[in-house]
């Protein structure tokens, strides 16, 4: 039985749970780059937390963020192509939200780009830029972040439509929103109210014969844990929740069995 009991002051009330049965499901091979860490009680902004394992630089490879004639440009190169979020983008940075790329625009969000770990950072504004702006907004809501039904305890919120993830206890922030990368179309994470059963430090998938740091299962062998590639490129998981390395390592010290899950929405993109 998952704990009722709040970590904070009570919250906003509570809500009747429809709980997803444990299944089988597939476990995801890792790969990339370093993330920052959102901590779990942190102020408004998140602080990097320190180096905590070896990773490379961001994945390079050529994506729908990469816009026309990519192939053909340094990294540190404008695109002045407009992208497919560019309105978005543009609200987003404070810009004139025309829909037409300008020289100034591509300028802000390569600096956006650079800021978040976008590659490439060519100022284009592609679904990758697209999922940084949705993680910021989603951080800048605090404790009015939606989607999540108000309980009466712990829950971890993973929002697909969005792709981040939060932590609440009673209606009030446990863990602030940090980018997250669900499931593939061919293997989708799975929707619905779980509950951690598992806790494995290091984990080593056989399946796909990769590490797993820091995970938490919620449902058969899909699960919560740190992932070593880029956090906003495709292909999605196999079926877990990537985080930041930073994040999957803070996110442990947060929860622990019994805590619920709630997954909802769509991945848009690969």
């Amino acid at each position: 039985m998952r704990r009722t009991n709040s970590r904070q002051a009570t919250g906003r009330g509570t809500a009747r749970r429809r709980w997803g049965h444990i299944s089988g499901g597939l476990i995801l091979t890792l790969a990339g780059t370093l993330g920052t860490a959102v901590p779990a009680a942190a102020p408004a902004t998140g602080q990097a937390a320190g180096p905590t394992a070896p990773a490379p630089g961001p994945v390079r490879q050529g994506t729908d963020e990469d816009g026309p004639d990519t192939a053909r440009r340094s990294e540190s190169e404008c695109n002045l192509s407009t992208g497919p979020y560019q309105k978005d983008v543009e609200r987003h940075l404070g810009l004139v939200v025309d829909g037409k790329q300008s020289a100034a625009d591509c300028a802000a969000i390569q600096t956006f780009q650079r800021e978040h770990d976008v590659v490439p950072a060519q100022g284009y504004a592609g679904l990758y830029t697209y999922r940084a702006v949705m993680w910021r907004q989603a951080l800048a809501e605090g404790d009015a972040v939606r989607g999540c039904p108000d309980t009466s305890g712990v829950v971890v919120c993973i929002d697909m439509n969005r792709q981040v993830l939060w932590v609440e206890d009673a209606g009030t922030i446990l863990f602030r929103p940090v980018p997250a990368r669900t499931g593939s179309p061919d293997y989708p994470t799975r929707s619905g109210w779980f509950e951690i059963y598992k806790r494995e430090k290091e984990f080593w998938s056989t399946l796909y014969d990769g590490p797993m740091p820091f995970a938490q299962f919620f449902d058969g062998g899909q699960a919560l844990h740190a992932s070593y590639r880029n956090i906003w490129e495709d292909p999605g998981s196999h079926g877990c929740v990537n985080l930041r390395y930073d994040d999957g390592k803070t996110l442990w010290d947060v929860l622990r069995l019994g805590d619920a899950v709630y997954v909802w929405g769509r991945r848009t993109g690969g």
